[in-house]
């Protein structure tokens, strides 16, 4: 296990692939640790270095306040400092997305490419994200469980043993944490700074996705001059867990492209 030294504690990461080689930074979704990218991981470019962490409050990483978007893109550049040897390609999926945005935005030195995926440039509504705080805080993480499920997978995937594993690691998401990240994903907007970037971007959306819906990612797509936009049919909103070998498909190129 890999630790980056923050100053409100341990930031839990992982590196693979050869030394020397251009770096492809991974951000998580909500609820979620660096195992989301297990399955499509063997999948993509050989020859590059995946760098996937585990976002504050979750996985085996300290929190601090993180209730910012801010917050989390601190942690991703201080990981591209210490670890990369110049800018990376970053696909971010979810708040990750957003995470990326904001750090492709305030600083452009550090991101070459954009991969967002399941995203969008403004996700929910401060009132939805305060009702799914209310709900963890007064019930615990297990009381949303079953509703996020329906969110994240397309009913044929609900319907194999591999749910079970998802829907615990949901639920053993540190409550502080998973709440801290609701908070940021509450006050975040980002669709001014995202239609001011200037970058390689790709866009992906499931047709399945409850969380984030097509129209929506295709929305921010739109913001970004340049970027393509892809539907990948029967995924929810983890196409990485759900359809790995489709999700793997559509990086493949645009990494070979623009992370070298």
């Amino acid at each position: 296990m890999q630790i980056l030294s923050r100053p409100y504690g341990a930031l839990h990461y992982r590196l693979d692939g050869p030394e020397g080689t251009p770096v492809v930074l991974m951000a998580n979704s909500l609820g979620t640790d660096l195992r989301l990218w297990d399955a499509v991981l063997p999948l993509l470019p050989r020859g590059l270095r995946y760098l996937r962490y585990d976002k504050q409050g979750h996985g085996l990483s300290d929190l601090g306040q993180a209730d910012r978007i801010a917050d989390h893109a601190a942690d991703a550049e201080a990981l591209i400092e210490a670890v990369a040897t110049g800018p990376v390609v970053m696909v971010g999926l979810s708040i990750g997305g957003l995470i990326a945005q904001h750090l492709a935005a305030g600083r452009p030195d550090l991101v070459r490419a954009l991969v967002l995926s399941n995203t969008a440039a403004r996700l929910g509504t401060p009132d939805s994200w305060q009702a799914r705080i209310d709900a963890v805080e007064q019930r615990g993480m297990a009381s949303i469980a079953d509703a996020v499920m329906e969110r994240w997978f397309a009913a044929p995937f609900r319907a194999t043993p591999a749910l079970a594993l998802w829907r615990n690691m949901l639920a053993r998401t540190p409550a502080a944490g998973y709440v801290a990240a609701c908070r940021a994903l509450a006050e975040a907007d980002h669709r001014q700074a995202t239609a001011a970037l200037r970058l390689p971007a790709m866009v992906i959306a499931g047709d399945a996705d409850g969380a984030s819906p097509a129209d929506l990612v295709r929305a921010t797509a739109d913001l970004i001059p340049g970027a393509t936009f892809h539907l990948i049919p029967g995924a929810g909103h983890l196409p990485c867990v759900e359809t790995p070998a489709a999700h793997a498909a559509l990086m493949t190129p645009f990494l070979e492209r623009h992370a070298r």
